[in-house]
């Protein structure tokens, strides 16, 4: 399939070229804003400029909910909806251009990486989560400002409020608890730090059930797109079309269930071994206020009570382990525990082995499948 035809299956239609002279100012003012934003990725600017400047770009007619900008790595360009103003071109490039930079091919030209997207013969992984993490770079080179939104039911503060805001909410969770820099870094140069970083304070397993979880979300939200652009074509209401309704609204339940699941496996799967870590006054408190902060970065529905309850109930077992530790009983009873538990655990281990038990996380990932 040429890209004419790819192009015109996804309904992109180009109606005009963008000049060298448009290309070039876009160009060097992205590659001048990335460097200025993350100084610490090593770019230099006169060659991001020359690499950016040899990207197509083209406006074109594009369906209704289709991302105002498309990168198509096919043929290295850059689509804008034809409604942006000229003006605005360079606002939408950045996310596009970032793509253009992560990715990785083969020698057939095959993309086979970008960033945190995984790309293989049969299926695709991690594309929510690529995308979210670059919309979270391109809101930070464009200085958008935290604002509160609703989506689906579920309230949060975010940078991205029109693209991939529940995606970038989660991942967002994610950088909080492995630092930006692994994200971002990830995120650029496609390695594996961040889905290592966060792993060793989780778990493989978790990592991967988040990334499936976020990769659902954005399917399903792409299909709630097709649907309405389907009803939007037909003139009058029917049985066909409720039943779209219908398929719409169990879409968008499923989309706040798996979000809410996912938030959910976050907050335990990492402070629940951030709580095991703790082996002195200092690791207290700052459990305490990294679990405390943690309320800025999550979603909230009517009725949600998890973070709340999950935060009495570990201050709980802080106050006890605080009092161990201030009273220097703490690693004498971690000796003692260990001793008297070494046998009990290789029992335990071989017995789960022999009946196929998994790991403590694997009921919540469980959950998160279903």
């Amino acid at each position: 399939m040429n890209v004419e035809t790819e192009l015109k299956k996804d309904g992109i239609e180009v109606i005009e070229t963008l000049n060298t002279l448009k290309i070039n100012s876009i160009a060097r003012n992205i590659s001048q804003k990335i460097c200025d934003t993350f100084p610490e990725y090593g770019f230099n600017q006169n060659d991001l400029f020359i690499r950016l400047s040899r990207l197509n770009m083209y406006k074109a007619k594009m369906p209704e909910g289709m991302a105002e900008a498309n990168y198509f790595y096919k043929n290295t360009a850059i689509y804008f909806n034809e409604h942006i103003a000229d003006e605005d071109l360079e606002e939408f490039a950045i996310h596009e251009c970032i793509h253009y930079l992560q990715e990785v091919k083969d020698k057939k030209n095959y993309l086979i990486r970008m960033g945190l997207c995984d790309y293989t013969e049969f299926k695709v992984y991690g594309l929510g989560m690529n995308e979210a993490a670059v919309q979270l770079m391109s809101s930070k080179i464009n200085g958008i400002p935290k604002e509160y939104v609703k989506y689906f039911g579920i309230s949060f503060e975010t940078t991205s409020p029109s693209y991939y805001p529940l995606e970038c909410c989660l991942v967002n969770q994610l950088a909080y608890i492995t630092g930006e820099d692994a994200l971002f870094e990830s995120t650029l140069k496609s390695t594996d730090r961040f889905k290592l970083a966060f792993s060793q304070v989780s778990s493989p397993k978790v990592y991967m059930a988040i990334q499936n979880a976020v990769d659902d979300i954005l399917y399903h939200e792409e299909e709630i797109i097709k649907i309405n652009n389907k009803i939007a074509q037909i003139d009058d209401r029917n049985r066909k079309v409720d039943g779209m309704i219908k398929k719409i609204d169990e879409l968008k339940s499923e989309v706040t269930l798996t979000f809410m699941r996912t938030q959910n496996l976050i907050i335990s799967s990492y402070f629940d071994n951030a709580f095991d870590r703790i082996v002195d006054l200092e690791g207290v408190e700052n459990f305490r206020k990294k679990l405390y902060t943690f309320r800025d970065y999550i979603g909230y529905t009517e009725g949600y009570t998890f973070f709340n309850d999950y935060y009495v109930s570990k201050m709980e077992e802080l106050e006890a382990k605080y009092n161990l530790i201030e009273s220097g009983q703490f690693e004498t009873s971690l000796k003692v525990i260990t001793k008297k538990e070494s046998m009990f655990i290789r029992v335990l281990k071989a017995f789960k082995k022999l009946i196929g038990i998994g790991q403590r996380e694997n009921a919540t990932v469980n959950n998160l499948n279903k």
